[in-house]
């Protein structure tokens, strides 16, 4: 076998995985976030900052207490994912008292934020994913808070 033909061998098994993956029905979703359901709302980060400026804005982190606690967007209150009922007891009158909750977590890659999001719906608080989460608000520049500061 010729050395050039595995490139060609590789190349078109690439295609073909993704032709069948595009065509076949039960393929991977490659151009969205697999992780937003029927029913999820997300929003940007510079929609995010806009409510944030003029406080209409109430922040929810789906990440681990402890991570939390390192940095976090002003204002933010801790909601972890896996400790959702104990916590949200603690925290559901301010909840309430607010329309916009913004749910984030650790970014591409982290579904905390859409299924705290998902468990607030259920408690009647609309609330809404912010895209990419901490790091995109990190990386416009956009203000944190915690002990890493």
């Amino acid at each position: 076998m010729r050395w050039y033909r595995i490139p060609v061998f590789i190349g078109a098994g690439i295609v073909l995985g993704l032709a069948w993956n595009a065509w076949s029905g039960r393929g991977l979703a490659l151009t969205s976030n697999v992780y937003l359901k029927p029913g999820d709302e997300t929003v940007g980060v510079s929609e995010a900052k806009r409510r944030f400026d003029r406080g209409a804005v109430l922040f929810v982190d789906a990440r681990p207490k402890m991570i939390y606690d390192l940095e976090r967007i002003p204002g933010a209150l801790s909601l972890p994912e896996d400790e959702f009922d104990a916590a949200f007891s603690g925290i559901e009158p301010r909840l309430r008292n607010r329309y916009d909750v913004i749910v984030y977590c650790s970014g591409f890659g982290c579904e905390a934020s859409h299924i705290v999001a998902r468990q607030l719906k259920e408690k009647g608080i609309p609330a809404v994913v912010l895209q990419d989460g901490i790091p995109a608000w990190q990386d416009a520049g956009y203000p944190v808070e915690g002990r890493a500061r």
